[in-house]
């Protein structure tokens, strides 16, 4: 008897999604954890090299900057090579640069390495997140892209209970910090050789037999493509001058918005944690840093559970919406209770972590396949150059204007990202991700029966 066909989007989750599933997860868990042990290192790195404000704040915001670079330019570089090339050769550069990080001897190395870890990173922000996206069932998806953040946030704790421990170590436990990022970034580069193509970018490239191949391998014999052969009037859309045609500009505009508001933050609040904590007068107070790491983590779990009862444009809106007043909220009680201080930062630390999972949810719903790479670059690299403009300027702000003032614009960011999302979020739920990156879709006025406008329909089984 012959296995009824399905098509990818439809297929049942096997242990092949899973080792995608968990080459994304180590990525990000590098990525949280080599963001996270900067913070504990600047403690100790920055009293020992004598940085002043400028160098903290840009040995703080370094690998956010390379992240800038490496989203724009691997992730347009994986629409025209590819995604699996990338997602391999980017670990090795992100592994050797960890390593060299031991062996610095002034502020301007450290800043290098961490830009080349940054690079890396950024190409796997597109590459990771695409390759996963591509992979995965429609039932599956944004739960598999959301555990990314949650992941991420678990490498981004760790490395705080590292940092408190190698702390003890003596002068040089900075150097100790940032060399324990090699381990994980290790084993993911071995885990990562063999990783097959994204049948999804073959098929855009013309290379229908090898996706076919690759489909029943990797996911089973009776599962289809189910995609559409790439039209010239896809070649029409490729790089970035695409994103913004008039098709797409609205896309790439909301996704670049919604993440940039979000992040910045995030980012430049949590880089410099400790310093934040000691303003409010929690001088060295480890219950009150461990309290805050944990709710992150509990955030980012809770998120997932969000993702799955609510729509996107109402997560997205409802989760702007309290984290814009709980900032707010504490830059009128800076000097008041801290007990009231403490809980309206741990407000906004849990549903900062939960809206984190729609930063990797929402990017990869947006784009075609044929530009998906790009897309998701150009979101992260819009984010990411805001997110280190915004941790560069932190602790300027905070030894100018005071914690008050700080929180203050940090939430008037965040209230940016609310308006942007009334007017511009769409609604991707539920939809395979052939449907879900249809650039005319906005909520409310898709139905199932719409032609996807960038690709002819000849379904590849």
């Amino acid at each position: 008897m012959n296995e009824q066909k399905i098509t990818m989007d439809d297929a049942p989750f096997n242990k092949f999604h899973f080792r995608i599933a968990g080459l994304t997860f180590g990525s990000s868990f590098c990525d949280g954890y080599s963001l996270g042990i900067i913070a504990m290192a600047l403690t100790v790195l920055g009293p020992q090299l004598e940085l002043n404000a400028m160098w903290t704040g840009l040995i703080g915001s370094s690998a956010l900057i390379g992240l800038f670079g490496g989203a724009l330019v691997l992730g347009r570089l994986s629409d025209r090579i590819g995604r699996q090339k990338i997602f391999l050769v980017n670990f090795l550069l992100i592994t050797i640069a960890t390593i060299l990080q031991f062996f610095v001897s002034g502020p301007e190395e450290l800043f290098i390495l961490r830009l080349l870890i940054g690079f890396g990173l950024g190409g796997d922000y597109a590459v990771g997140t695409t390759l996963l996206a591509e992979f995965s069932p429609k039932k599956y998806r944004s739960s598999l892209l959301a555990s990314i953040n949650v992941v991420w946030t678990l490498g981004y704790v760790a490395s705080n209970f590292v940092g408190h421990y190698l702390g003890q170590v003596g002068s040089d436990s900075w150097r100790w910090m940032l060399v324990s990022a090699a381990i994980p970034a290790i084993v993911v580069l071995i885990l990562r050789i063999g990783t097959p193509e994204s049948p999804r970018w073959l098929v855009s490239m013309g290379r229908v037999e090898e996706a076919r191949q690759i489909v029943k391998k990797h996911l089973g014999s009776n599962v289809e493509m189910g995609e559409t052969i790439t039209g010239t009037e896809n070649q029409k859309i490729l790089g970035f001058r695409g994103l913004f045609s008039k098709k797409l500009r609205k896309r790439t505009a909301f996704g670049g918005i919604f993440k940039l508001t979000l992040v910045i933050p995030y980012f430049a609040i949590y880089t410099f944690l400790p310093s934040i904590l000691s303003t409010m007068g929690f001088e060295q107070n480890f219950f009150a840093d461990t309290m805050l790491n944990l709710f992150l983590l509990v955030g980012a779990i809770f998120g997932l559970w969000l993702l799955a009862k609510f729509s996107r444009r109402g997560f997205t809106i409802g989760a702007f919406t309290i984290l814009t007043v709980s900032l707010f909220s504490l830059s009128f009680l800076h000097n008041g209770s801290q007990f009231l201080m403490l809980i309206a930062f741990l407000i906004f630390t849990f549903f900062m972590s939960a809206a984190s999972n729609l930063t990797l949810v929402y990017p990869a719903e947006l784009f075609p396949t044929e530009i998906r790479g790009s897309g998701i670059g150009m979101v992260t690299a819009i984010s990411r150059i805001g997110s280190a403009i915004g941790t560069f300027l932190l602790p300027v702000s905070l030894s100018s204007f005071g914690l008050s003032a700080s929180m203050a614009g940090m939430a008037a960011i965040l209230l940016i990202g609310l308006i942007v999302s009334i007017a511009w979020a769409p609604e991707t739920k539920n939809l395979s991700l052939h449907e879900a990156s249809d650039p005319l879709l906005e909520a409310g006025n898709f139905s199932k029966g719409t032609d996807i406008p960038f690709t002819e329909n000849k379904k590849i089984t």
